[in-house]
């Protein structure tokens, strides 16, 4: 009889993966449907685009739900322990606590949104009302502030107890001052410890929004109002779909025949793979939509290949490593959509403006970061491979190179199916998303063969894993910038900068270094969220493009993934290849100043952002 309780309570807790796995494939096929029917009935389906959209703000909570669950919500520290090492039970309970109490306070300050939506009862589409989809939002606070409390205690009463009282008291708390001016020092230094302790980011920032509309007497909905706008953002579900079309792709063989057409292309001696490596894992990384999938996807197949031309280990994985941090800029990247989401610029233009600082950022890498360098000198003499098994030159063979096109055939067509239904205009950002998430999986399933039910069930929770948890940090970051522009904190920082730095070289070199900084502390998708509104006005006040200003951001982040303590390809290398943090760190040291050199380049040169939007869109 326990058996079967216990069977029944964990899918009810799996419920989460359910809903938002199941809003996630809606989101794919509704756009798709919308493309056949408006040619064959003259009419697609009524509201679609604000039905994707709203289904996006259910796969937001319940991903989130999910992401805690499976230990994915971001912290300080980049998430995941992946050194195996417990945290202090005093301390992690403080931090749960906390982020639990903040939850309970969303969990009110949403409910006060619905309960005003529930008031004028808008339609969402065939009758449904909208309010029943807004719903989600307090009822996944609460759910969350649950599931974090009960982590403050291992015994179950405990677990029981810290679940239920944690959220209540939050939601006690922001229904009692709700709209009354309070002092937020002592709620600062709260905040800040639990952070520092390992609360997840989504809550401090969270936490912090809340701080600053309640010192002004500010309405709490004002925060819940933000996550709102940003899960229903129109072109928000590109980012899950592309999301889910990467994450397909990883887990079949598609990695191995890319893997196996660079190698052909580029020849399997030491430079050959060097460069088949370097490129493959930017390549890689703009469909994943993370770089540590990347690393985990291609590491076991590059490192044994660069290995076996001969090239030392240790730099290795510094490539492998520091190469997978550089498809932030090419399409479909999620931090690319991201910045376009925020700048309010046309996705098709920045996709088309990361092509060219994209090659730059690879070429800097190799040259300046010393990857292509075929000496052995910095490796330990017990690791060298012998000299006789060592290939310097391997001729590449044109029929190799046609049968490993043929065999990836269907991987070298995705980008053309995303960016060329996008461009073209035969698609808007979301129904290509959806046409490319559709792509990967019928050709993976049906043409290879690779992609069962379990994979897919799997890629769909993860992809709304990583997004419900992203979403959580976006809506909470969205909350505090509005905040910060309505306190005219971007006004302020135009004239202190301008007054401070009046060249616009010194700026852009200051903005790098300044950006560098902030990807070593900060998540990239709350830098996005939280410093392109602040910077972006001071950015346009040099006569700096918005694209161009993007280029740079994006660029500059780059470095931020390989910076502890934020830069989250250092830990999953480390976990992949079974090194030391340390070790892993010195390793990336090179293409941190290569990096920095051509995210300067791109700076000071803006036609290579802007020159082929300007070419080819008008």
């Amino acid at each position: 009889m326990s058996a079967v309780l216990t069977t029944r309570l964990k899918r009810i807790e799996r419920a989460d993966e359910l809903l938002s796995s199941l809003a996630l494939v809606l989101m794919a096929l509704i756009p798709a449907l919308e493309i056949l029917l408006r040619p064959l009935m003259g009419r697609g389906i009524e509201n679609a685009p604000v039905l994707v959209q709203h289904l996006g703000l259910v796969l937001a909570m319940f991903g989130a739900l999910a992401a805690e669950r499976h230990g994915h919500l971001t912290t300080l520290a980049g998430g995941a322990r992946v050194d195996g090492a417990r945290p202090n039970a005093v301390l992690h309970a403080f931090a749960n606590g906390v982020a639990a109490l903040v939850c309970g306070m969303l969990a009110l300050a949403s409910w006060r949104l619905v309960a005003s939506e529930m008031e004028v009862s808008h339609v969402l589409a065939y009758g449904l009302p909208l309010w029943w989809v807004q719903a989600s939002m307090p009822l996944g606070f609460a759910l969350l502030g649950a599931k974090l409390g009960a982590r403050c205690l291992p015994m179950p009463w405990g677990q029981l107890a810290a679940g239920l009282l944690c959220p209540l008291a939050g939601l006690l708390l922001a229904w009692q001052f709700d709209g009354s001016a309070l002092t937020i020092w002592p709620g600062l230094l709260l905040l800040l410890a639990a952070l520092l302790a390992g609360a997840p980011i989504f809550s401090a920032l969270g936490g912090l929004a809340l701080l600053l509309f309640w010192q002004d007497g500010m309405p709490l909905a004002s925060v819940a109002l933000s996550h709102y706008q940003i899960t229903v953002n129109p072109s928000l579900p590109a980012l899950p779909l592309f999301t889910l079309a990467g994450l397909v792709f990883s887990r079949t063989g598609a990695a191995k025949r890319l893997g196996d057409l660079f190698v052909a292309l580029f020849g399997q001696g030491v430079t050959g793979t060097v460069l088949a490596a370097a490129v493959l894992c930017s390549c890689f990384t703009a469909f994943t939509g993370g770089s540590g999938v990347t690393i985990l996807a291609l590491g076991g197949l590059l490192l044994p290949l660069l290995k076996q031309a001969g090239y030392p280990e240790r730099r290795g994985i510094g490539l492998v490593t520091s190469a997978s941090a550089l498809g932030v800029l090419l399409a479909p990247s999620v931090p690319l959509i991201m910045y376009a989401i925020i700048a309010r610029v046309p996705i098709n233009t920045m996709f088309l403006a990361g092509l060219l600082p994209a090659a730059v950022m690879v070429g800097f890498l190799l040259i300046f970061g010393g990857y292509l360098k075929r000496g052995q000198a910095s490796e330990p003499a017990s690791s060298a491979i012998p000299a006789s098994q060592i290939t310097t030159a391997a001729p590449r063979d044109r029929r190799q190179i046609l049968a490993a096109a043929w065999n990836a055939k269907w991987e070298i067509l995705a980008p053309f199916v995303a960016i060329g239904s996008l461009v073209s205009g035969l698609a808007t950002p979301t129904e290509s998303a959806a046409l490319t998430a559709l792509y990967a999986v019928l050709t993976q399933a049906l043409a290879h063969r690779e992609l069962s039910w379990r994979l897919l069930g799997q890629a769909l929770s993860e992809s709304a894993q990583i997004i419900g948890g992203v979403l959580l940090i976006l809506g909470m970051a969205l909350g505090l910038t509005n905040y910060l522009i309505d306190a005219g904190i971007p006004d302020a920082a135009i004239e202190a900068v301008q007054a401070l730095i009046p060249n616009k070289f010194v700026f852009l070199l200051a903005l790098t270094l300044f950006l560098l900084l902030a990807g070593a502390l900060m998540e990239i998708f709350a830098a996005i969220v939280v410093l392109v509104p602040l910077l972006l006005p001071v950015a346009l006040s040099y006569g700096i493009d918005a694209v161009h200003f993007g280029i740079i951001f994006l660029a500059a982040m780059e470095m931020g993934f390989l910076c502890p303590p934020a830069g989250m390809n250092i830990y999953f290398s480390s976990a992949m290849f079974g090194k030391p943090v340390r070790f892993v760190a010195l390793a990336v040291l090179p293409a941190l100043l290569a990096i920095f050199l051509g995210t300067l380049a791109i700076a000071w040169l803006p036609l290579l952002a802007t020159g082929l939007p300007g070419l080819l869109l008008p």
